[in-house]
């Protein structure tokens, strides 16, 4: 029983280590012999990312990126304001910046060391059936190659047109009429290691923005909104490329690292499952990088993917369990499309309206504090909250509140990933992550299920005579009471029903 990872990126990278890490055979397709080692592209790394990534061994990722600590935001000529940013009280940084190559790379290091992974690197993915198993038909340089397995998933990127026809999917949404540039220098920049500027319509890129990230190794990346007629070999040739790097950075020397030219899209498919293939990442969907909202919602897809694959292959439930993987990540993919469209609406406005309503917010914050809340440069990346899932039982005492203030999170409770607190044994979501567990308060008692009673009452908001259960990626699935007969709807994996009903029983005795 194995498991095809279709895609070789950050998202199938991670998705085959998951799946290995369950104990779950995996071979790992990519259409290209070496990687591309070049380039920031994906950059910003979110803690719940980093958090998948160090329960995996890759905890130097966290430790390798830099973390900036004051955004700041201008308008023309002016600075409107700059915003703290606070650490939230995590061992892992908030998110970090770090190449997307240098988290390929060690990845690729982890995978290289897992006897469960077989990679196929120069295979071309040219058919995908689903005649009961899976069947990939890939061109390489030797021939022709079929690959079986049971399930797959396709992490084939924003390219992936081939598997998507296959599956009978497309991309649906739309594509932003103008083009991004964006250059990756080396520069010694005093006082901008540690800060995100963002420029709206300054006085060198008139009617358009710039924004300027802060990289390891006194690198920064530099993306300019440009016109859809934009000629980037003709720049360089005439010059005009450096007077765009020279009206940011001075006289300071620098160089060149990379650059290239990006139309941004906010697209969806359909169905993220379609028979024995889940999609991920952007084989599933794009949105603007305003947000860091791409690759970080795709490893969130690997995780909710590996362990509900794991559980139907282990025979601990039934396929009906994979569905929820569309019901959950297809809702995460639309929010993020909602919030990043937002954000380019107000970058990019579509009308008269749009545009007028921008400048007048743009004016406002230079003196009203209220005004500044509108400005909207980016809803930095967070979990999605799997309330409305057929996996989580409401809690009438714990009503989700909605979406939170940027830079916040929702109190813990059911659809929401766990508080990242440490514990005895260590990190309270490495815990959770081996399996379904049960945390319990004084008075409750169980028995066939992994349980552990330990000191994060405060930091769940626990009550006496609670029991919590917590899927293996952390999220809260139910809370459960003393004499609580409420239908427990974590029911397509099998075991866990009986369980919590016997917790309920024992519960009832000790009270």
């Amino acid at each position: 029983m194995r498991v095809a990872v279709l895609g070789s990126g950050p998202v199938g990278q991670t998705a085959a280590l998951l799946l290995a890490r369950w104990g779950v055979p995996v071979v790992l397709v990519d259409e290209h012999e070496v990687r591309d080692p070049v380039g920031s592209k994906a950059i910003c790394q979110q803690r719940d990312t980093l958090d998948v990534w160090a329960s995996l061994g890759a905890g130097c990722l966290a430790e390798e990126g830099l973390t900036w600590t004051t955004a700041r935001t201008f308008h023309r000529a002016a600075e409107l304001f700059s915003l703290k940013l606070p650490d939230g009280g995590s061992a892992l940084p908030p998110f970090v910046n770090l190449s997307q190559s240098r988290v390929e790379e060690a990845l690729d290091e982890l995978i290289e060391r897992q006897p469960l992974i077989d990679v196929r690197r120069g295979h071309r993915v040219r058919g995908l059936t689903q005649p009961g198993r899976v069947v990939v038909e890939c061109e390489t340089a030797d021939g022709p190659r079929r690959i079986e397995a049971d399930y797959a998933i396709a992490c084939a990127g924003a390219r992936g047109d081939t598997v998507r026809r296959a599956l009978g999917q497309h991309l649906d949404g739309v594509s932003f009429r103008d083009l991004f540039l964006i250059c990756d220098i080396r520069a010694d920049l005093p006082g901008w290691a540690a800060e995100r500027r963002f420029y709206f319509d300054p006085p060198w890129n008139p009617g358009r923005q710039v924004l300027i990230h802060p990289c390891p190794g006194s690198r920064f990346r530099i993306d300019w909104q440009v016109p859809e007629d934009y000629d980037l070999a003709a720049e360089e040739s005439g010059g005009a490329m450096e007077a765009r790097i020279r009206a940011i950075i001075g006289s300071a020397p620098y160089e060149v690292l990379w650059r290239s030219v990006y139309r941004f899209h906010t697209r969806l498919v359909p169905r993220m499952r379609v028979g024995r293939v889940l999609l991920a990442g952007d084989c599933a969907h794009l949105v603007a990088p305003f947000g860091a909202r791409g690759l970080n919602s795709g490893v969130a897809d690997a995780e909710n993917a590996a362990w509900k694959l794991a559980a139907v292959l282990r025979g601990d439930a039934g396929e009906e369990l994979l569905e929820s993987y569309h019901t959950e990540r297809h809702a995460a993919a639309v929010e993020n499309a909602a919030v990043t469209t937002a954000t380019m609406d107000f970058l990019v406005p579509q009308d008269e309206e749009q545009h007028r309503r921008r400048l007048d917010v743009l004016t406002r914050a230079a003196h009203d504090p209220a005004a500044c809340e509108q400005v909207d440069s980016g809803r930095l990346a967070e979990p999605f909250w799997y309330v409305d899932s057929p996996l989580t039982t409401p809690d009438p005492t714990r009503p989700f509140a909605g979406r939170p203030p940027r830079g916040a999170v929702p109190p813990p409770g059911p659809g929401v990933l766990l508080p990242d607190v440490t514990v005895p044994s260590g990190r309270l979501r490495d815990l959770a992550r081996q399996g379904f567990l049960l945390l319990t308060t004084p008075g409750v008692r169980a028995e066939g299920l992994r349980s552990a009673r330990i000191p994060v009452g405060g930091a769940l908001g626990a009550r006496p005579g609670e029991a919590w259960l917590v899927r293996p990626d952390a999220y809260v699935a139910e809370v459960l009471r003393v004499g609580d007969q409420r239908a427990h709807l974590v029911r397509g994996v099998r075991g866990v029903t009986r369980v919590v009903d016997d917790v309920r029983d024992r519960a009832d005795a000790t009270e």
